[in-house]
């Protein structure tokens, strides 16, 4: 999907653009890829809380979308790109117990992707004896996890729903700066420029 700004109204959109590789065009990237999974955690979480609301939510279906929306929140957090900060939270007009969950996701996001212990269940090995104490047997015995609850859910989806606000903002000045980068160059210097063929039309 390609997002275009400052077309004039009535002009028909091409079917190729530019690739633009400064910067500010680097910047407006990470931005989009993390407003893509704020809203890829918000719809999880949507799904979610209707599953949960069954009268037996499918356990593979519930840890699957809760998996994806943690591990997609984390990642809008990522030290690499460094788009949102745990300031960004405290900025948002939430209650303080809701920002402070917060803090918890990080952990929540390597238990469930962990790839050395089971999300699930935790097993314990016992002996089975008889009447007389001697072993008959090896015992297998699972405790499961609490599984994710609907309040739970739902103060994530409010988080990435207010973050999403943010970082929305900072695209739209992202799209501006970069904007008024190309229009600093000369048509010819445009046309150097690598194409890029678009698979849909562009949304303007």
């Amino acid at each position: 999907m390609a997002q275009e700004t400052g077309d004039p109204a009535g002009q028909e959109a091409p079917t190729t653009v530019r690739r633009l590789d400064t910067p500010e065009s680097g910047e407006l990237a990470q931005l989009s890829a993390v407003f893509e999974d704020l809203q890829y955690v918000l719809r999880c979480c949507e799904v979610l809380v209707d599953v949960l609301s069954g009268v037996r939510p499918d356990p593979v279906m519930v840890e699957s979308l809760w998996t994806g929306a943690v591990v997609g929140y984390v990642r809008c957090f990522s030290g690499r790109t460094k788009i949102l900060t745990d300031a960004d939270v405290d900025g948002l007009e939430l209650e303080d117990e809701v920002k402070g969950f917060h803090k918890n996701f990080a952990t929540l996001r390597d238990h469930y992707a962990s790839r050395h212990v089971n999300p699930r269940e935790a097993f314990t090995i016992g002996i089975a004896q008889s009447n007389d104490g001697k072993p008959t047997g090896v015992a297998i015995v699972s405790t499961p996890r609490p599984p994710v609850d609907d309040t739970t859910v739902r103060v994530l989806g409010r988080i990435a729903y207010s973050l999403s606000g943010v970082v929305d903002g900072r695209m739209q000045q992202a799209q501006a700066t970069v904007l008024d980068k190309a229009r600093q160059m000369t048509p010819a210097q445009l046309a150097e420029l690598p194409l890029v063929h678009l698979s849909e039309e562009p949304v303007s």
